[in-house]
């Protein structure tokens, strides 16, 4: 049996969600998407954390309202039908944790995607609304129209932090083929 530690983007980001997210804390998943991230997110806050979680489709918020519903977990979730830039209207509270998972929706319209604008609007809200020693996940996928430009607007962001306040890490898979999507991390200190 072999246990692999890099297996891709979506898994590294899901371990170190399951490392650093502890019962009672705040967090957002801010792309819910088809709300795999939301519900793992919402076991691992516990009965006294809360999850906020936007999109602006309403058909993910669905999908992921009845995988919290099939799991007991809808009061620990608030989810919010609107774009992530608009985040500072919705939450009203330091958190712990955000993640964000850029693109489309996966098995969706692929013509309804984040984008670069919005997509720094919303890091640098979510980074004023972390607390200190926070964390701040974002993987970016490239192999779709704007992919590139989200992601160099997002890494050129992310790298003008100073480094006196964050912690800034990229993972990139070097040898893999066909748009491996890279993951961002950082720490509020």
């Amino acid at each position: 049996m072999r246990f692999e530690y890099f297996n891709n983007a979506v898994d590294l980001a899901k371990k170190l969600m399951c490392f650093y997210v502890k019962e009672g804390y705040r967090v957002c998943d801010c792309t819910v998407g088809n709300g795999n991230d939301t519900v793992l997110l919402a076991k691992l806050v516990g009965e006294s954390g809360k999850v906020y979680g936007f999109d602006i489709q309403s058909v993910a918020l669905n999908i992921t309202r009845e995988k919290l519903y099939n799991e007991n977990l809808e009061n620990r979730v608030i989810l919010i039908e609107d774009g992530h830039e608009n985040i500072d209207k919705h939450v009203n509270e330091n958190i712990n944790f955000a993640i964000y998972n850029l693109g489309y929706l996966p098995g969706g319209n692929k013509k309804i995607k984040t984008n670069v604008n919005t997509t720094l609007i919303s890091l640098e809200k979510s980074l004023s609304l972390l607390k200190s020693n926070g964390l701040l996940l974002v993987t970016c996928y490239t192999g779709h129209e704007g992919g590139i430009e989200e992601k160099e607007g997002v890494m050129n962001f992310l790298r003008s932090l100073r480094q006196n306040e964050y912690h800034v890490i990229e993972f990139n898979f070097l040898n893999q083929k066909n748009y491996p999507p890279t993951l961002y991390g950082v720490e509020k200190l």
